[in-house]
């Protein structure tokens, strides 16, 4: 039986998390207090880092796909979804804060965040399922925005 570990940067969400858990008897799971460019696991200790919607609000994502690379076994895996962009964002739009609320100014443009995985030290890199965003999108962004799913390995 495996266990999981959740690591969230506010004590609040740390403790709500942990408090739903108890709830419902999840014996199976812990939650750190911690952030994602310097995650609170050891090294080469666990077989999957799992992220949804979280990487593209962090300054520097290079150092977020190091340290999951830090932190897996040999042979372990990321599952991540996120946002990234189609072509470069304007400059409007990557300064304005209901931008970064929507968790929008701060993706990387599709090919840019694959490769920032690459350099992490990642292998078979790949995109399992994506969507582009085209429904109640401002001109400038229509099209703009897509949701991936990565896949990708430590070999």
């Amino acid at each position: 039986r495996g266990k999981a570990i959740g690591v969230d940067m506010t004590e609040e969400m740390v403790n709500r998390a942990g408090a739903v858990a108890s709830k419902y008897g999840y014996e199976n799971v812990e939650f750190r207090l911690g952030e994602i460019e310097n995650l609170p696991i050891e090294d080469k200790s666990v077989d999957v880092v799992i992220s949804n919607c979280v990487i593209n609000l962090s300054p520097d994502k290079e150092r977020v796909f190091r340290e999951a690379y830090r932190v897996l076994k040999p042979c372990g895996r990321i599952m991540i979804s996120d946002l990234v962009t189609e072509g470069e964002l304007p400059e409007e739009v990557r300064n304005s804060f209901d931008a970064w609320a929507g968790c929008i100014a701060g993706a990387l443009e599709k090919s840019e965040y694959l490769d920032t995985i690459r350099r992490a030290g990642f292998q078979n890199v790949k995109i399992v399922s994506e969507s582009t965003f085209t429904m109640d999108a401002s001109r400038e962004l229509k099209g703009k925005i897509t949701s991936v799913q990565v896949e990708a390995y430590k070999l």
